[in-house]
């Protein structure tokens, strides 16, 4: 139903990382809440001093409302949308210049065309790495291609000539549902929602719808701000647990402990302050009559 994602997991260069997903209980409507944690493993069992960072926090819906395409996937390319050229190696090249950098496996944007608003594109995962589909419900580089689509996307708000060359991260997601597992290959709609805000639907080669959000909202983010998240993982936590020895507790005397005193009534308890010594402690025992 919605993730937002608070912090980026930034890997370092030596050593691994552990993923932490707690998933609460279920609520009167029977969602739950779901929080994403990372932290350095130091390569021991001993996790007491690692700073856990919450990368994402979201609520999980049992059944989502069953969202229709709004396009027919299975006419494709869509009637009436016009191919972009693109140079697919170029596209790739100049996201390198706004602070991108995929590897192969996550080169998967293959042909895009433009119908108004919206976007099409071709999205499929290299060949080496189709056989990997079924390991996922959706495969992590098919899915981050398809985003890629959203660089061909003109904002609703934005005027002609709008800075493109601002490096964005996905950061809210709402209403996403996965309709179909294994899919290697996608044919992707995008369309903008709002400012930094897409709808995004994906299908199969057959035309099967695949997955569908309803808004991905995008952030931007600075160099600084990545290597800040860079480094949080390994700076020391600003709390830590320690072991605070109490002194031992002073042990009365009989001679100083009130003798106990019978109370029933509201005038038993008024008598105890008329008492030399007042006791440390009264228990009451509470007995409605019949009648009252």
């Amino acid at each position: 139903e919605e993730l937002v994602i608070e912090a980026p997991l930034v890997l370092p260069e030596q050593g691994g990382v552990r993923v932490q997903v707690a998933v609460g209980g279920p609520d009167e409507n029977g969602a739950r809440a779901v929080d994403i944690y990372s932290a350095r493993d130091a390569g021991t069992e001993d996790s007491s001093a690692d700073a856990w960072i919450r990368h994402a926090t979201g609520r999980l819906v049992r059944e989502a409302a069953v969202r229709a395409a709004t396009v027919d996937f299975t006419a494709w390319p869509p009637p009436a949308a016009e191919r972009v050229e693109v140079d697919i190696d170029g596209f790739y090249a100049g996201l390198i210049r706004v602070g991108y950098t995929y590897g192969p496996a996550f080169q998967g944007l293959r042909a895009v065309w433009r119908r108004g608003e919206e976007v099409f594109a071709e999205i499929a995962l290299p060949e080496e790495q189709r056989d990997s589909a079924t390991r996922f419900g959706i495969h992590p580089a098919l899915l981050d291609a398809a985003l890629h689509s959203n660089g061909f996307v003109q904002p609703v708000d934005a005027p002609d000539g709008a800075d493109r060359s601002r490096t964005v991260l996905p950061f809210a997601w709402n209403g996403l549902a996965l309709h179909a597992t294994g899919a290697s290959a996608l044919r992707v709609r995008v369309a903008p929602s709002g400012p930094d805000a897409v709808s995004l639907q994906a299908a199969d080669e057959t035309g099967g719808l695949v997955l569908t959000t309803d808004s991905l909202v995008f952030r931007e983010v600075s160099a600084e701000q990545l290597e800040a998240a860079a480094g949080a993982a390994g700076d020391d936590a600003l709390f830590g647990v320690e072991w605070t020895e109490l002194p031992a507790a002073t042990t009365r005397t009989a001679a100083s402990v009130p003798s106990w005193a019978p109370v029933a009534t509201a005038a038993d308890v008024a008598a105890l302050g008329a008492r030399d010594e007042a006791p440390t402690a009264v228990v009451v025992r509470a007995v409605a009559a019949e009648d009252d």
